[in-house]
């Protein structure tokens, strides 16, 4: 089935939607319960320690722990992986990457990816004893995003930044945007300076719909101003935007100005001029955004939802980007700082000023939440995530459920294929390659220094069977042995 077929019939039972609703509403819309704008800022690569609110102490990030100040603060959320596709494409659906088979980051055209999904396909891995399966290549046009939720709401959305989701025909307008700026099949920037481009020509390495304006303009600058202007366009609509800033992803640049100004500075656990430069022009470029609801009169009526699409990136030790302690390792790992991110919601009509929560959330849990706003009852539709709404009226509550983790694949020279599961304070870390479980108390050991699957029996065995019930209730596509 091409693309193109797949994404008429889903327009096509789009528009059954809606001619439904609209036969029973006497109306083109369906009709929330109350209207509200919604910003989602899905931020790349940052860590759980990036910003001042959750303890860095080299980086200055005033208007992000602003919007802290101003709403709840969670601090045991959670990426759906610790990598960027499967995250984002959890996000957007609703559904753990283990249902959509997208459970690695998705090879860009110029990278040789090849947009192709493999239902039944598996990696050889050359002198390895599994094989594992192949990483789908795009987000299936089946799938119903968040933006397409909204449209039926009446909602008008854009997509600004990073996509990642797949090539032409899986972009953002084909997944409910309106508006799509910068969002294509790409991972990372080329540059962020004005024009966007490499330093040598490469075809297929560009951003979409961002043309050069001004030469040696700042990415997050254009970012904000984009947001900011279509803000200013469509205050009098009901709007949905998804800025998924390509910021703080590699290659790590900044401005001139920041990088000088951090170079002076003492440094702390973290201490990259560069990196905190390029931290402290996404945080300039969020105050821009949020000064301008204020200015239009939207700050108390619109949800923002600030996060990470997995831990920070480390890199070369001793030349680290960034330092995730207190929590251990980084992007790509299993342990906390691949997986925990930073979380921050504000909707001051909502939401009680100055709130933490240390109940563990996920990304799949903005679409529930999301729609009991709206005023959306379940239709037993797969929905992995849970309405954090309770949350926010009760930050006290710990909502009661298990979340789980996969990743089956090889990834340089020490990830081994892995699946995880949280349950209460204990998170047990399994390897398809036969390498021995961790299991951890992250309650009385945050760092996930002392692994108890050797003293912890009782508790071991109950977290690897709720993994194994796991897999089979969403199909989790699992490694091979090589006969």
């Amino acid at each position: 089935m091409t693309s193109r077929y797949r994404k008429m019939i889903k327009q096509t039972l789009l528009a059954f939607l809606l001619i439904n609703i609209a036969l029973q509403l006497g109306c083109f819309a369906k009709q929330a319960k109350e209207d509200f704008h919604i910003i989602l800022i899905h931020v790349d690569d940052l860590g759980w320690a990036d910003i001042g609110v959750l303890g860095s102490d080299f980086y200055e990030t005033p208007h992000i722990d602003k919007l802290a100040a101003e709403g709840i603060l969670f601090t045991n959320s959670y990426a759906a992986a610790a990598i960027c596709s499967p995250t984002r494409a959890a996000l957007l659906t609703g559904k753990y990457p283990a249902r959509t088979s997208i459970t690695d980051w998705i090879r860009a055209k110029f990278q040789g990816g090849s947009g192709i999904a493999w239902p039944s396909e598996y990696e050889e891995n050359k002198g390895k004893e599994w094989r594992t399966p192949k990483n789908q290549g795009f987000l299936p046009l089946e799938e119903i995003t968040l933006a397409e939720r909204l449209l039926l709401y009446g909602y008008t959305n854009l997509h600004i930044g990073k996509w990642h989701l797949g090539e032409e025909g899986h972009f953002p307008e084909d997944q409910g945007f309106h508006f799509n700026i910068g969002g294509n099949d790409l991972g990372q920037p080329p540059s962020y300076f004005d024009p966007y481009l490499p330093e040598k020509p490469m075809p297929h390495y560009h951003l979409n719909n961002l043309p050069a304006r001004k030469a040696g303009e700042f990415l997050m600058d254009r970012e904000g101003d984009e947001v900011v202007a279509f803000i200013r366009k469509h205050k009098e609509d009901k709007f949905f935007i998804h800025w998924a800033p390509y910021a703080v992803h590699t290659p790590i640049m900044g401005k001139a100005e920041l990088i000088e100004k951090y170079q002076q500075q003492e440094k702390g656990n973290q201490g990259n001029p560069v990196y905190a430069a390029l931290v402290e022009s996404l945080d300039q470029n969020v105050g821009k955004v949020m000064q301008e609801l204020e200015r239009l009169g939207l700050k108390e009526n619109t949800l923002v939802i600030f996060t990470s699409d997995n831990g920070g990136l480390i890199g070369n030790p001793t030349q680290p980007i960034t330092n995730n302690y207190p929590l251990r390792s980084q992007k790509g790992y299993p342990y906390e700082g691949g997986i925990r991110v930073p979380t921050i919601v504000r909707w001051p009509e909502k939401i009680k000023a100055g709130q933490k929560s240390e109940t563990p959330i996920i990304s799949m849990d903005w679409i529930p939440t999301i729609l009991e706003y709206l005023g959306e009852e379940s239709n037993n539709e797969v929905l992995d995530g849970v309405s954090l709404v309770s949350a926010f009226t009760n930050p006290d509550q710990i909502i009661p459920r298990d979340l789980f983790w996969h990743f089956p694949h090889y990834r340089g020279t020490d990830v081994v294929p892995y699946a995880i599961v949280r349950s209460g304070d204990f998170k047990l870390i399994h390897y398809f390659d036969g390498s021995e479980a961790e299991l951890f108390d992250l309650k009385n050991d945050p760092m996930e220094s002392q692994n108890l699957i050797n003293s912890d029996f009782i508790i071991a065995d109950e977290l690897i069977g709720k993994l194994e019930t796991w897999f089979a209730e969403t199909n989790a596509r699992l490694p091979v042995r090589l006969d």
